[in-house]
């Protein structure tokens, strides 16, 4: 199949694209920036809402990943450019590829579980109502954004990624500087739920997620054991054989990410897999200790 992937090198298209390559699919990168003669890749400029209609036609499937990061202060013009980035970008290709002549018959578009809120210890599935935050209005937007390619009859799953984990980029390898030297602990309370999932069963879920035709509108791509940010910490610290005891306490988090970033850190979401599960889709890394050892390589035996 020709598969056109957005976000290619980022933390989840850098692992899926070698995936793809390597099952026989064509794979064409969409990319903001000025394309080579000969070079393999379709260029778009969502700010200009420009993007490479002709280069679109035929394709079989369109994996959308790009957007900007949450992580960093949160001045007024990031948070723009969070939403726009998504909510624009995602807009300019399901308009598009809802008016192409030979439309791709599947849009794997990303979103996040932010969709969901802060809701404490609730657990939440796919038919969970949305939250009230600036992440939850971005996500509900960001797959409002969808909707004419679902109207042209394309099949869209809305992925709704939890806290990816991989040692080399995200949230865990932000972590582990500080873990590493025995400086790592809860953020906040530490209550707060975090809905994390390894790297390698994103990729397995994007895949499942892409085989299976009756899988359309939200998908939660989280692990089926969500855990407290104290937990995380506690298992994080065990697997490295160091102490996690260090609360970042909030007021240092307002000071690092403004007040909206460290309500974002301090929030947390219960989200169960559910679609995925019921679908039949199996986690190699259904725990999280499971998940830390395999990401880290540590030995069972580790202290």
């Amino acid at each position: 199949m020709k598969i056109v992937v957005s976000g290619s090198t980022g933390l989840i298209g850098s692992a899926l694209v070698p995936r793809l390559v390597g099952q026989g699919h064509n794979v064409v990168p969409l990319v903001r920036r000025r394309v080579a003669p000969g070079e393999r890749a379709l260029p778009w400029d969502p700010e200009a809402g420009e993007i490479d209609r002709a280069g679109l036609e035929g394709t079989d499937v369109v994996i959308h990943l790009a957007g900007e990061n949450v992580f960093g202060r949160w001045s007024p013009a990031k948070k723009q450019r969070i939403r726009d980035s998504r909510v624009n970008g995602t807009r300019l290709i399901s308009d598009t590829l809802a008016g192409l002549t030979r439309r791709p018959s599947v849009l794997l578009a990303a979103s996040a579980i932010g969709y969901y809120g802060d809701r404490g210890g609730e657990a939440v599935a796919e038919g969970s109502t949305p939250g009230g935050d600036f992440l939850a209005h971005v996500a509900r937007d960001w797959e409002a954004a969808t909707a004419s390619s679902n109207k042209a009859g394309i099949r869209v799953p809305n992925l709704r990624f939890g806290v990816v984990l991989s040692p080399k980029s995200g949230a865990l390898a932000k972590m582990l500087p500080a873990f590493r030297v025995g400086l790592g602990g809860p953020v906040g309370s530490g209550n707060q739920y975090l809905s994390w999932i390894a790297l390698d069963d994103v990729i397995n879920a994007i895949l499942h997620v892409l085989a299976r035709a009756d899988l359309a509108g939200p998908v939660n791509i989280t692990a089926p054991t969500p855990v407290t940010n104290r937990e995380f910490a506690k298992t994080l610290g065990k697997v490295l054989g160091r102490p996690a005891v260090v609360t970042v306490p909030a007021f240092a988090l307002r000071m690092a990410f403004g007040a909206d970033g460290a309500a974002m850190l301090q929030s947390g979401q219960r989200v169960l897999p559910s679609r995925l599960l019921e679908s039949g889709f199996r986690f190699r890394y259904d725990t999280l200790e499971a998940a830390l050892r395999h990401l880290l390589a540590a030995p069972e035996g580790d202290r």
